[in-house]
Formats: structure tokens, C-alpha cells, sequence
């Protein structure tokens, strides 16, 4: 019994021994591979404060922010409106009733267009006059050349034949008048008629039409306010609320670039011609008239828009290049190198894109500063880890 326990006992120990062993070789293999370097470089955001750190910080170049002449603007909204030295008024001086209306609301009509037809009880009493008139000049016409030859004759004193001729003057001169009164009525002397027909003054769009074509109900009349409204948009008023203290930066004759919602992409070129004399007591704001061409009439009236104002003389603004600009939460952001190959994130304002596709860097970065060339990709990779 002992001598068995004796015998096993070196057996035993040889077996632990042989496994000790093993187990100890393949701990020694596997430590190799835990120690292999890392292929990608460790990246820490601490978002505390902006700092982002790499191992390899030459994997993000750098670009200094650079000096560029900026035109100043005054960015404002405002609404599309007609020019009133091109508006007219379509008016019939003969009262009465609309028995044709031509043309309607926001047609386009030519001058010497028929517009409408209005039958009136003045053009009865104009051509009226005009009928007397004539009989009136034909008789002190005859009277005349009978007191001329009863005057050569000697049969009348010379004070008749000046008050015959005083009386063939005075009969012209009514007929002039009443031929006058046919012409501004509308109405042709030798064709007459008891209607007038109105012809639009001057070519462009119908913007106001106050009258219908409802004679026979007798309520709609032609009168001096105006039947229809004619307007010319080959040029039009952009009209703009500029803030009380935006006005020292707005001028006669400066340049506005006019953008509309209806035209995305497309941009239209006006010049200030007035500026209000009067501010809203509410809103603290002037009206701003901005005069633009309208080829075309593709501006149309009540549009809504919004007028780029460019200052006069060119200031000095700092830029990046886009990409050095990371959008987050409506902010915008650039990375700065820090100490020891980490970038800091700072908070920027900025302005428009610039030629070159560069952006305006209004405010939290000076000229020669360096930054991160794309900081979207120094983010994305923080966030990676």
C-alpha cells in the first residue's frame, strides 16, 4: 500500500509539472498579439471644452484664414409693386351707363384698344349744341355777306356791318366749342351715336377695374375715379421696410439685388429711388422703393421678395474655405490647433459665400489664423470613437 502511494506519487508530480508547462507556453503566445500597435490612430473628443486629440494630427491639414474685400449688404423683404408714373386711368367723361366692358381685371391691352362702350345722356346735349352751332354760323355767315354788299352800296352805316362781323366770330367761336366738346365727349360729329366708346391711353396690364358690364341694371356708371386702371410693368417698385437703424446705410442710386420666392436661383437688379420721410411708429421701419426692370413682366404684382442692398465701398472681411466650417445645432464652428497635436473647436459667426468658395467669417477668428481645412471630417472621426 505504501509502495503504490509511493509510486504515484512521481507520477502525479511529472503530470502537473508537464501541464504547468503547457499552460504556461501557450500564455506566452497569446501576449504577442495583445501588444500588437494599434492600425488606426486614437481620437478623444473632450466635449467640455472643444478639444480633440489624434495621434497623427498631419492627417488633417491646415489653412490659414485669409483677408478678402467684401462689398457690405443690408439684407431686407418687401413685395412687388407697380410704378405709379406708369399707372393711367381709363375714364369716359360722358356719364352714364356701361352697356360693353372689353376687357377685364389683369388683361393685357394695347393703346387704342376698344375698352369699353358707355351710353350717355351728354352726348344728346353735346351734339345738341354742336347742330345749333352750325345754324347759328351758317345764318350770321349769310348775314355777313349781305351787309358787306349793302355796305359797299351805301345802303348801311359801317356800325352794322362791324356788329354783323361781331356776330359771325361769336357763332364760329360756338361752333369751334361745341365740335370740342363732341371730341372730348368721345363722340365723332359726322358719325353720332348714343354711346361713346373708350379706348385704353397707353399699352400695359388692366391692374384696378372699378366698373362691369351690368347696364342693364343702372347702378354702374363711368366716372371721374377712374373705370379701369392701366399700368405699364415693363418697370416695376420693389417696396422694402428697412429698420430705423439700417437707414445710414441706405442711399439714393445704391444697387439691390432682388430675389423672389416664385424665381428660385434667378436674381433681378433694381436701384434705390426714394427713401420714406416718414418711419412706422409701430414697427420702427421706412419704406425703402427699389425701382426694377421687369422684361418680360415676369415680377409680378404683390410678389413676395427679398433685396439684397449693396453698400458702396468695400470692406475687409476674414475668410475660410467652406469645408472649415461644421454646422451643429444651428452653430457654426471651426477647428483651431491647440497644445501638444490637439485642434480646439471654436464657435464662429459667419457671413455669405464668397467667390472662391470661401465664407465670411464676421466674428471669433482673425486674418492668418490657422484651422482645419475639413473640419467635418476631424469631427466624424472623434465621434467614431
Amino acid at each position: 500500500m505504501q509502495l503504490a502511494e509511493a509510486v504515484r506519487s512521481p507520477i502525479a508530480c511529472v503530470s502537473m509539472f508537464l501541464l504547468l508547462g503547457f499552460a504556461g507556453c501557450k500564455h506566452e503566445a497569446a501576449n504577442p498579439a495583445q501588444e500588437a500597435p494599434a492600425s488606426q490612430p486614437q481620437v478623444v473628443d473632450v466635449s467640455s471644452n472643444g478639444i480633440v486629440r489624434v495621434d497623427n494630427p498631419g492627417r488633417f491639414p491646415l489653412q490659414p484664414a485669409v483677408a478678402r474685400s467684401v462689398v457690405s449688404t443690408l439684407e431686407v423683404t418687401g413685395s412687388v409693386s407697380p410704378d405709379v408714373s406708369r399707372e393711367l386711368p381709363v375714364l369716359s367723361l360722358a356719364n352714364g351707363r356701361v352697356v360693353a366692358l372689353h376687357v377685364g381685371l389683369g388683361d393685357y391691352v394695347h393703346k387704342g384698344q376698344l375698352v369699353m362702350e358707355v351710353q350717355s345722356p351728354d352726348v344728346s346735349t353735346g351734339f345738341d349744341a354742336y347742330l345749333k352751332a352750325v345754324n347759328d354760323e351758317h345764318l350770321t355767315s349769310v348775314t355777313l355777306d349781305r351787309d358787306k354788299l349793302l355796305f359797299d352800296k351805301g345802303a348801311i352805316p359801317q356800325a352794322q356791318l362791324q356788329a354783323a362781323q361781331t356776330g359771325d366770330d361769336d357763332a364760329k367761336a360756338d361752333l369751334t366749342a361745341s365740335e370740342q366738346q363732341l371730341r372730348v365727349l368721345g363722340v365723332d360729329k359726322n358719325h353720332p351715336s348714343d354711346t361713346v366708346k373708350i379706348y385704353a391711353p397707353a399699352s400695359g396690364v388692366i391692374i384696378a377695374q372699378n366698373v362691369t358690364a351690368a347696364g342693364a341694371a343702372g347702378i354702374t356708371y363711368a366716372g371721374a375715379t377712374g373705370s379701369l386702371t392701366i399700368a405699364d410693368l415693363s418697370h416695376v417698385w420693389v417696396i422694402c421696410d428697412v429698420y430705423e437703424n439700417d437707414l445710414a446705410n441706405v442711399h439714393l442710386g445704391q444697387h439691390a439685388d432682388i430675389r423672389l420666392n416664385a424665381f428660385p436661383g434667378k436674381t433681378f437688379s433694381g436701384t434705390i429711388s426714394d427713401i420714406g420721410a416718414q418711419l412706422d411708429p409701430s414697427l420702427r421701419t421706412a419704406k425703402v422703393r427699389i425701382q426694377v426692370p421687369n422684361p418680360g413682366n415676369q415680377l409680378r404684382l404683390g410678389m413676395f421678395s427679398t433685396a439684397t442692398i449693396l453698400g458702396s465701398r468695400p470692406d475687409t472681411k476674414t475668410a475660410v474655405p467652406a469645408g472649415a466650417i461644421l454646422q451643429l445645432h444651428d452653430r457654426s464652428y471651426v477647428f483651431v490647433p491647440a497644445d501638444n497635436g490637439t485642434f480646439k473647436r471654436i464657435q464662429v459667426k459667419i457671413g455669405r459665400t464668397l467667390e472662391g468658395n470661401f465664407i465670411e467669417v464676421q466674428t471669433g477668428l482673425n486674418v492668418g489664423q490657422q484651422v482645419v481645412a475639413n473640419a467635418l471630417d476631424l469631427q466624424n472621426t472623434a465621434d467614431q470613437q
